[in-house]
């Protein structure tokens, strides 16, 4: 997840991860904390694949300004590419945006609006523009 939000080694902002918090909602949660910085649409897009019922608050001056819940739209566009070798879309030549159907949210079913064929959901992770 740290990955597809750009966030690695090599950066230098802190980064908290906890898992099975208790939550009187959900039963329990997990929680990632960002330091330093708030998310991009970007970045929301692909916390989107992998945690397609998540919220975001964002804090500013250790209160909250803005909560907001992530949604998985019924097509991802330009957020990964089609896992297929020979999809249009790994042409150079062919300029066309990334789009990836949602068949279904549970269990995530991702087809690509080109070709046609079901994502791996193991190999997209790779595929993040």
């Amino acid at each position: 997840v740290l990955d597809m939000l750009g966030i690695n080694k090599a950066s230098s902002v802190p980064v908290s991860m906890v898992m099975n918090v208790p939550s009187k909602k959900m039963g329990t949660k997990d929680i990632i904390k960002v330091e330093d910085r708030e998310l991009t649409q970007s970045e929301l897009n692909r916390l989107a694949l992998v945690a397609p019922d998540a919220h975001v608050a964002i804090i500013r001056a250790y209160s909250v300004a803005e909560k907001l819940t992530i949604e998985l739209g019924h097509e991802v566009t330009n957020v990964v590419r089609c896992t297929f070798s020979n999809c249009i879309t790994t042409n150079l030549r062919e300029p066309l945006p990334h789009r990836l159907k949602v068949l279904s949210r549970e269990p995530l079913e991702l087809r690509c609006h080109y070709c046609g064929r079901p994502q791996d959901l193991e190999e997209l992770v790779h595929n993040v523009i």
